[in-house]
């Protein structure tokens, strides 16, 4: 293989030169007529190199007047994929985007680990330390962009674009272990309060290990031809019913926990009897903590710096953390007892296939497969890079590979399967700064994060009110990509009755989740049929698998009639 490591050029494609200082600002390419070993060593050694003209007071100057008059109106410089950008620069930047990715990253393990799975402190730990890592192996490969020698295709999309792991098996994994504690399969204690079932996480892993080669087979599809078969009508509403259930989830950790909502015994009170402060499930300080990183993050988007607003995430919950620890209701135990460092497998799951995951884990990396086209071509776009035409197609396909194989080294790293996101393009939007170099910077951080156990312990035993007040934000930015996708859909009378029909199902499935409990229920000893029913059930009783295959299914059907092909262009 071979990287896509274009000459290194400089561009400036902004009027706005002071304070800031760039390339020649014509956007014309300059090759420098030096031997590649001689610019390295002039880019390492020089101040030019190292810190170049950058104003940096501006990514520190908080939004608050008079404070930002010098900034009002103006944007950065724009640094392109392959520009010369100044050493401190990258750093700060590759910290910019690791932070911004914090919460997408922390949040998936943690909702597994304590939502589904129950996994014990340690685990919990581990899962969030191991995503951190698979996210910067995956981040780098997409940034990097191989080239698969004699082949046209690409590993990778060769932009900033950041790889986090996907919230979409969420949906599944809290319906799989529903059944699996219902049927006596995973453990109950003496007062039915779930007891942790590590073996469910790893017939989860052994199951995606098999199923995830049809993403990977998929990135050979042209991007036209899948497209039309998952059109932005199918997509969006993905996102969007993702989004809603997921805040559900985020909103019985802001009240205290799930386990604690109408729990007895150990779990009668939240998070459990066993914390410093328990207290009934929607207590109002509990709702008051989960409200501070709530506030706190609106707080920061109107008056913080560029780089504070790109981690709002972070300062939301660094302030909901401070009032919960000197209020008394987070106990430091479990990071002391946390080894400082830690890498994959320090916790192994004993490897299974469950034929009830089969069918909807291979739904789960179709939809995968698609819903990270739109991202990809939001980061295009905002790259200032072509986004249709042959090299565009190679991107998309590039990408729909590295989630693949991300997916892939993540599970055979016991953790999530991976998917690219658009969440970091707020931050190239703020900085002007779209160079793949800051993207490699945030690859290594997000590796030494997960390296250093201590830093996920921090995560894994924060109280679940504060982490709830993070997810209902974070979630709803979910939904908010699934409107954003719709609202690129021409409302024809085919188009609504699509999204009506996918969307109706859908929230049938999230407003009433027992709906289908019993539709397909089985008694016999048939194991193999048993499985199967099993995995038709998941899909079922999962909102946007059952969306997704009522919205593939009628855009393929269904047929537009003259009127409403003469009307595409119209308003709804």
């Amino acid at each position: 293989m071979e990287t896509d490591d274009k000459s290194v050029t400089r561009t400036d494609a902004t009027a706005y030169v002071p304070p800031f200082s760039t390339g020649d600002g014509n956007g014309d390419a300059e090759v420098l007529p030096v031997s590649r070993w001689e610019k390295w060593r002039q880019y390492m050694t020089s101040r030019e190199g190292w810190v170049g003209n950058y104003d940096y007071l501006y990514l520190i100057t908080p939004n608050i007047p008079p404070l930002n008059r010098k900034y009002k109106n103006v944007n950065p410089p724009f640094y392109g994929l392959n520009d010369e950008v100044p050493i401190l620069l990258t750093l700060l930047l590759g910290l910019q985007h690791a932070l911004t990715m914090i919460g997408s990253v922390v949040s998936p393990p943690l909702a597994i680990a304590g939502g589904a799975f129950y996994l014990n402190s340690d685990q919990t730990q581990y899962l969030v330390s191991a995503a951190f890592i698979t996210t910067g192996i995956a981040t780098a490969l997409q940034v990097t962009r191989l080239h698969i020698t004699r082949t046209p295709l690409y590993i990778g999309t060769g932009l900033l674009s950041v790889v986090a792991p996907t919230f979409d098996i969420l949906a599944v994994a809290f319906n799989y272990t529903g059944r699996r504690y219902a049927s006596g399969t995973c453990p109950v204690d003496v007062d039915g309060g779930k007891l942790p079932c590590p073996e469910a996480w790893g017939a989860m892993l052994g199951t995606m290990l098999c199923t995830v080669w049809v993403q990977i087979a998929m990135s050979l599809v042209p991007p036209r031809v899948l497209d039309r078969v998952f059109p932005k009508v199918v997509t969006g509403s993905l996102l969007l019913l993702i989004g809603v259930y997921l805040v559900g989830n985020g909103m019985q950790n802001w009240g205290g926990s799930s386990n604690c909502n109408g729990g007895d015994g150990f779990y009668a009170l939240c998070p459990d009897t066993s914390a410093p402060r328990p207290l009934p499930w929607g207590d109002p300080r509990l709702i008051g903590l989960g409200f501070s990183v709530f506030i706190t993050i609106i707080i920061v988007e109107f008056i913080g710096s560029p780089i504070m607003r790109s981690a709002s995430v972070i300062f939301g919950l660094a302030v909901g953390c401070t009032i919960s620890g000197a209020t008394g209701y987070w106990s430091r135990s479990q990071i002391d007892a946390t080894p400082v460092g830690t890498f994959l497998w320090v916790h192994t799951f004993k490897l299974s296939v469950d034929g009830a995951l089969v069918l909807p884990l291979l739904i789960l990396f179709v939809c995968e497969a698609v819903s990270c086209m739109p991202d990809i071509l939001a980061t295009a776009e905002i790259s200032r890079v072509a986004i249709d035409g042959p090299e565009f197609h190679s991107r998309i396909q590039g990408g729909v590979l590295c989630d693949g194989i991300g997916s892939l080294i993540s599970a055979l790293g016991t953790s999530l399967p991976m998917v690219s996101q658009a969440g970091n393009n707020g931050v190239i939007s703020l900085t002007g700064c779209a160079s793949r170099r800051a993207g490699w910077t945030a690859s290594i951080i997000l590796i030494l994060m997960g390296i250093l156990g201590k830093f996920g312990a921090v995560f894994g035993s924060m109280p679940p009110s504060v982490l709830g007040g993070m997810q209902v934000f974070l979630y709803s930015t979910i939904a908010v990509a699934g409107v954003r996708v719709l609202g690129m859909v021409t409302f024809t009378r085919r188009n609504r009755f699509i999204l009506t029909a996918a969307l109706g199902i859908g929230f049938m499935d999230i407003v009433t989740p027992e709906w289908f409990a019993q539709v397909l229920a089985y008694e016999g000893d048939n194991v193999r049929l048993e499985g199967f029913l099993q995995g038709v059930n998941l899909i079922v009783e999962t909102p946007f698998i059952i969306a997704a295959v009522v919205g593939v299914l009628l855009n393929a059907v269904l047929r537009g009639d003259e009127k409403d092909r003469e009307g595409e262009g119209l308003p709804a």
